[in-house]
């Protein structure tokens, strides 16, 4: 019997460059748990790319006043809800700022569109305030984590 590692997709959107971190970090600790990475950026991405992946890992900053999804994530996120991820695992993370009263929705936004595909729930989104500090990096591994949990024990 040939063993399939399992591979995670994480599409990104960033603009100061926080939100890539948070998705690399990510990638790290998945890397640490023997899974396959992949991190894109979400210009370079398609919604059915997930189709081949195990986890399904969308990164997002949440924008401006209104907490909007940035412009060019904007096609990405319209178009994952056409998608069928029936069997997969999908998580969120992102960043943001406290200082809006629309702190990372981003997050919420792309939890509620993963719903729509059948995907797995593997765990709560990581909300992340400007950069990651170590409390969030610390989030982040337990997030990681709690996918992996539900993957294996979808699998048994």
């Amino acid at each position: 019997m040939i063993f399939k590692m399992a591979q995670a997709l994480i599409v990104f959107a960033s603009l100061t460059g926080n939100t890539e971190e948070i998705a690399e970090i990510t990638a790290d600790f998945f890397k640490e748990k023997g899974v396959d990475v992949d991190v894109v950026d979400c210009v370079q991405a398609d919604p059915a790319d997930y189709e081949t992946y195990d986890y399904c890992i969308a990164a997002s900053y949440t924008y401006g006043v209104d907490g909007d999804l940035p412009d060019e994530i904007l096609d990405f996120y319209e178009e994952l809800e056409d998608i069928d991820l029936t069997g997969k695992i999908y998580g969120v993370v992102g960043s943001g700022d406290t200082f809006y009263e629309q702190f990372c929705t981003a997050v919420d936004d792309f939890e509620q569109q993963f719903e729509k595909t059948g995907a797995l729930k593997g765990a709560t989104g990581v909300k992340v305030d400007l950069n990651a500090e170590e409390e969030d990096v610390a989030n982040l591994k337990v997030f990681v984590e709690t996918m992996i949990q539900t993957y294996e024990t979808q699998l048994s």
